[in-house]
């Protein structure tokens, strides 16, 4: 079984249900090495005004406001120690259950689901989100949830603000950026549709949760918010911590 932290009940969403009739549930990913930041280890551990990047993100999903009622924090199997480790350190008390992820992000979000109740009530809802997107506003999670309930699948996303541009064998043609979208997490979906998705088998393709499950039925977009970006280099990091200044929903 997969280590589950003990509830806070002052902190724990779970007694404080959102208004929302269909249960809802939250698989954060987090798989990064930290390569491209160049540090010393995983970009989900690095700090971000003092703590973990990823407790930021724990802590967002957490608000009591959402009403999710189990969270799940998908790891690599060689990270859940250290992580263990600052939960400790930094007096974690948000209730989650501790998974180990596979070989792709794929492989991942299939084990966060799998540890999620086997039968669920009908029409409960996950959303997946990336561990290192720890400044997404409340209100694009709501939202996502909220459209997820009414078509089944949505996600988050923003138009891109530069020009766009094609590569093809004779050189590169213009894209209408008015008809693109840059796609973001959260992406939130009903539990037995993400599952089913899921039992397909994974191709190189499949770039998000939305492009598995694209297949079986049409993915809702929902607008996201600029400031949710995912850390991935340095300079994402500085920008995280310059927005989590005056972040508000």
């Amino acid at each position: 079984m997969p280590p589950t932290f003990p509830p806070s009940p002052e902190n724990s969403p779970v007694h404080q249900l959102t208004t929302s009739p269909l249960p809802r549930y939250a698989v954060l990913v987090a798989g990064g090495s930290g390569l491209r930041m160049g540090a010393d280890r995983p970009k989900q551990f690095l700090l971000l005004r003092g703590e973990p990047v990823l407790l930021h993100t724990l802590r967002r999903f957490a608000d009591p406001t959402l009403g999710v009622a189990q969270l799940v924090v998908v790891l690599p199997a060689d990270q859940i120690t250290f992580w263990q480790q600052l939960c400790a350190e930094y007096d974690v008390a948000i209730p989650h259950t501790l998974v180990a992820g596979g070989a792709s992000r794929w492989a991942s979000v299939k084990a966060g689901l799998a540890a999620l109740p086997a039968e669920p009530p009908l029409g409960a809802l996950v959303a997946v989100h990336d561990g290192v997107r720890p400044l997404v506003p409340l209100t694009v999670i709501e939202a996502t949830y909220q459209a997820a309930a009414s078509h089944g699948a949505a996600a988050a996303a923003v138009p891109p603000k530069d020009s766009v541009r094609m590569l093809g064998a004779a050189g590169s043609s213009p894209l209408d950026r008015r008809r693109l979208r840059l796609m973001q997490t959260p992406q939130t979906f009903d539990l037995a549709l993400l599952r089913r998705a899921y039992r397909l088998p994974e191709l190189p393709t499949f770039t998000d949760d939305a492009s598995v499950v694209d297949d079986l039925h049409p993915v809702q977009l929902v607008d996201g918010d600029y400031r949710n970006l995912k850390i991935t280099t340095p300079e994402d990091l500085l920008l995280a911590t310059a927005l989590t200044a005056d972040l508000t929903d």
